[in-house]
Formats: C-alpha cells, sequence, structure tokens
C-alpha cells in the first residue's frame, strides 16, 4: 500500500530528524569528510523521500543510520571504480536520455516556489541560518561565526526550519509565520513548561 507523499514527509520529519545529528557524529567518527557528510545525511534524505511507504519501517532511526551506511558503502565503492580508457564510440555505451519531461519540468519548478515561499515564511533567525546551511552550503561553524551565535543554536535554529518546512509541505498548508511557527514549534513548548 502506498503512502502519501504528506504522511512520508510527516514520518520523516518525526522518525528520521531528530537522528540527524547522531547520524553526522557516527559518520564524522568513521572518517567522513564534512562535506560527504553533507552529502550522505542529503542522498538518505532523498532516498527516504523517494520511497512508497514507510509502513514497514519499524525503527526510523536504523533505517536512517543503515540507508546512511548504504550510501557511504556505495561511494568507496565509487571511488575504487576503473576509469573507461577503451570504449571509442560513446553509442557504444547506449546512453539514454535522461532530459525530463515538460510536465516535469513544470511539476519541479512549482515545487521549488513552493518551497521558496515555505523558506520565505519562516521566523527571520530561523531563515537566516537555513539559508546560509543548506542553500548557501556553509559549515555549522561558519553560521555561527557570521551570526555571531554558538554552533548549538545554529544547530537548533537549522532543524526547526526544516521541521517547520516539512510540517508545512505535509498539511498542504501554508508557511508559518514568526508568531504562527514559534508557537506551534514543539521545541518551544518544552522550554515553556
Amino acid at each position: 500500500m502506498e503512502t502519501s507523499r504528506g504522511e512520508i514527509v510527516a514520518w520523516v520529519g518525526a522518525q528520521v530528524l531528530p537522528h540527524e545529528r547522531d547520524v553526522r557524529i557516527w559518520l564524522r567518527r568513521a572518517g567522513a569528510s564534512p562535506e560527504d557528510i553533507d552529502d550522505i545525511v542529503q542522498e538518505a534524505y532523498c532516498r527516504l523521500a523517494a520511497l512508497p511507504s514507510v509502513a514497514h519501517i519499524v525503527s526510523g532511526r536504523a533505517y536512517f543510520f543503515q540507508t546512511a551506511r548504504n550510501i557511504a558503502a556505495e561511494r568507496l565503492r565509487r571511488a575504487r571504480v576503473v576509469r573507461i580508457d577503451y570504449v571509442t564510440e560513446i553509442d557504444a555505451l547506449n546512453i539514454l536520455d535522461t532530459e525530463p519531461s515538460a510536465e516535469r519540468v513544470v511539476d519541479g519548478r512549482r515545487e521549488l516556489l513552493r518551497v521558496q515561499g515555505l523558506i520565505e515564511g519562516l521566523p527571520e533567525r530561523c531563515r537566516e541560518v537555513f539559508k546560509l546551511r543548506r542553500i548557501h552550503g556553509l559549515s555549522q561553524r561558519q553560521v555561527a561565526e557570521r551570526l555571531n551565535i554558538s554552533e548549538n543554536v545554529v544547530e537548533a535554529q537549522a532543524a526547526r526550519a526544516l521541521r517547520l518546512i516539512l510540517a508545512a509541505l505535509a498539511s498542504d498548508g501554508e508557511p508559518p509565520g514568526p508568531r504562527q511557527g514559534a508557537a506551534h514549534d514543539p521545541a518551544n513548548r518544552q522550554r515553556r513548561r
């Protein structure tokens, strides 16, 4: 049985996102570079989002770790691949046209505009951290130095931004405003108690 995209996004936000920090620490201890860690985590999220259903997954944490481990292993195998020096004609490779259809391009642009709107609807500090970290690709330390905040604040704000965006995507709703987003953010509810 296929799960709706919104349900998968909500599941990733609730069952996988809280474990990103642990996966990053595990990858760092395994010797991955910061760039490789970012790539592996991003690829893991892409693979999770592409699943037709999450009903078969018992533990989001274990599945996330296993997905990251598999991606890291694939990257190692690819790094050992021998170059293809002996192919004389490109036609011999049987390369298929990988251009997306016009409908897919339009859908992709529409989705991109929607996500951009969600990002712009984030609370100001959240938006700044998210853009620097996820769009401009700065490290956690670089973002902290640029905004004159601690790395813990960068990590918390980036996670908060991702939670708010995932929640909006899951509900097919409007982006939460600064006040609304702060009030509905579970991290803020816990701090108030």
